[in-house]
């Protein structure tokens, strides 16, 4: 599948790499498909780009790359929104932004994906410990200097 990116421009698309939210995102209620991107094999960043509109995509990431304690309880009726019986396994990924010195990512709004169907819904999860701004790297004065 040949989809349009602002970023990348024509891209070309396998088709299990398309994944259905069939609510759309925090936002973005109309963007219903996106294809994950994957840069390189080595990454731990990819692009969730809508197959929509060319100019909405997201830097996406794995939460438990970053913090080994997060996880994600689904409510009976979210599971079947998207096929998962209980016990299945789902995968997670979190939206990532970069904000002043560092990256953080969305850990309270995780994207919740059946891998087998590749259905997924962005949920929010109400646990104080994860925040909208949950920091994963932090840039410091002396490695900015280098990069700049």
């Amino acid at each position: 599948m040949l989809i349009q990116t602002t970023r990348f421009g024509p891209v070309e698309v396998d088709e299990s790499r398309l994944l259905q939210f069939p609510a759309g995102l925090l936002g973005f209620s109309r963007a219903r498909q996106f294809a994950l991107l994957q840069p390189d094999d080595r990454g731990v960043f990819f692009w969730l780009q809508s197959t929509e509109s060319a100019d909405v995509a997201f830097v996406v990431t794995d939460p438990c790359l970053w913090n080994s304690e997060f996880s994600v309880t689904l409510r009976r009726e979210q599971s079947a929104e998207i096929g998962l019986v209980e016990g299945g396994a789902m995968q997670l990924l979190v939206i990532v932004n970069r904000r002043d010195h560092g990256i953080t990512a969305n850990m309270q709004g995780p994207l919740v994906i059946n891998p087998l169907t590749r259905v997924a819904l962005q949920v929010v999860i109400a646990d104080r410990r994860w925040t909208t701004r949950h920091e994963l790297v932090s840039v410091t004065p002396a490695a900015r200097a280098v990069t700049a």
